[in-house]
């Protein structure tokens, strides 16, 4: 049996795991031709992925300043409303905004930063005579701890001098923090109109003609059927929100009950797992027709970014579901553009978890947050888009329980 060595490629899960005073998250990257010879590991992990078989997991833990720098000072600093250029983009002005992050070309007269710099900062506090600004990594002064399971083992022809190599601790962890609040404060994803849409007239007429078709690839719907399985429980009463012609549970899971609200009658009547339809439209109406504390669990599945009213559908959420209920809400990075909301755009993926982190938390009915990201698989051969994007669909699942 090939096991690892420098003489190998290997096909990596990496998953990093950390918490915050909100909850736990778990960040997944696939780490495909992992070269152990010329890519850059942190020492305690390579040792321990060496002569291992395909399935093998191995586990490390790093304290605080281990792979990402610890806080920082002095990348913690004032600058000056006019530091900040609104023109920035051609599009639209750019105000900063409390807790938001910005490329850091965004910003003028700070030393080593060039207009094409676009790796992210945070604005921490916006103040009418200064900007607080964070150069700091989001999880700066965080304790971390890394599982990787072995995928795939392939041998390699002999190395050579050169060639490219891949920090994969950097690649994990760019993107994963950015969903957490700055220092316990709110995120401002509120001002600016954010949930004005391209076409604003009705919803029925949208989706009036049924759409029997999978928005994500394969891969990425079993992603999702598997976050599901880990919070369904058999015999749950549970509500499919803004459902429709698949709900996306996994096959071995028995809930009880299953009803689909929705706004196509004709793909909720496909849908093999509901046992009972509604259709409504939450942005009309965003009273939920179900009394208090009817049901186990909620799912909403690829459909948050279209919500007009979502801390007041987050709040109907929390009333119908029973004490310790759950809410499950994942997405990727496809929408119907006519019908997004205006701030789901303007964010970077990992902003949109804390975007629908701050939906749960400004509800007030939740506790025990949970925020999960799996990304880089390869696409499915046969898939339609394989050949123009090799890598699957990303994954974001949030979750968290009702008080």
């Amino acid at each position: 049996m090939i096991k690892t060595d420098m003489k190998n490629f290997a096909d990596i899960e990496l998953q990093l795991k950390w918490e915050s005073r909100y909850g736990k998250h778990i960040d997944s990257f696939f780490a495909g031709r992992v070269n152990f010879w010329r890519d850059i590991l942190p020492k305690a992990l390579l040792e321990k992925l060496m002569n291992r078989s395909i399935g093998d997991s191995v586990d490390t833990s790093f304290n605080a300043g281990e792979i990402i720098p610890n806080t920082d000072p002095k990348k913690l600093f004032d600058i000056k409303h006019s530091q900040f250029d609104k023109t920035f983009l051609p599009d639209r002005t750019v105000h900063p905004r409390q807790g938001r992050f910005y490329p850091k070309g965004i910003l003028k007269g700070i030393a080593n930063v060039f207009r094409a710099n676009m790796e992210p900062f945070r604005c921490a506090e916006v103040h009418d005579s200064n900007i607080l600004v964070d150069f700091n990594h989001p999880l700066a002064g965080t304790q971390l701890h890394v599982k990787a399971t072995i995928r795939g083992i392939k041998s390699k022809p002999g190395e050579k001098g050169g060639g490219m190599s891949n920090d994969w601790m950097e690649i994990l962890t760019t993107g994963p923090g950015m969903q957490i609040r700055w220092n316990g404060q709110p995120t401002d994803f509120f001002s600016d109109n954010p949930f004005a849409r391209m076409d604003e007239a009705s919803d029925k007429h949208f989706y009036e003609k049924p759409r029997f078709v999978n928005h994500l690839d394969d891969t990425a719907i079993e992603n999702i059927s598997e976050l599901y399985g880990k919070v369904l429980r058999d015999g749950d009463t549970v509500l499919d929100l803004m459902s429709s012609w698949k709900s996306h549970i996994p096959p071995h899971s028995n809930p009880g009950k299953v009803t689909g609200l929705g706004m196509n009658l004709e793909e909720l009547k496909e849908n093999e797992r509901l046992t009972d339809t509604v259709i409504h439209d939450l942005n009309e109406n965003i009273a939920l027709p179900f009394v208090d504390e009817s049901f186990d669990g909620v799912i909403c599945t690829v459909s948050v970014e279209y919500l007009t009213h979502p801390l007041a559908v987050f709040k109907e959420v929390g009333r119908i579901l029973k004490r310790g209920g759950y809410f499950i809400v994942t997405f990727s990075n496809r929408w119907f553009p006519p019908k997004v909301i205006a701030i789901w755009q303007h964010l970077t993926e990992f902003e949109r978890m804390g975007l629908v982190s701050e939906y749960f938390l400004l509800s007030e009915e939740f506790e025990k947050l949970h925020t999960h990201s799996i990304r880089g698989l390869p696409r499915p051969e046969k898939d339609k888009y394989y050949g123009e994007l090799f890598v699957s669909d990303p994954v974001y699942g949030i979750w968290a329980y009702k008080h």
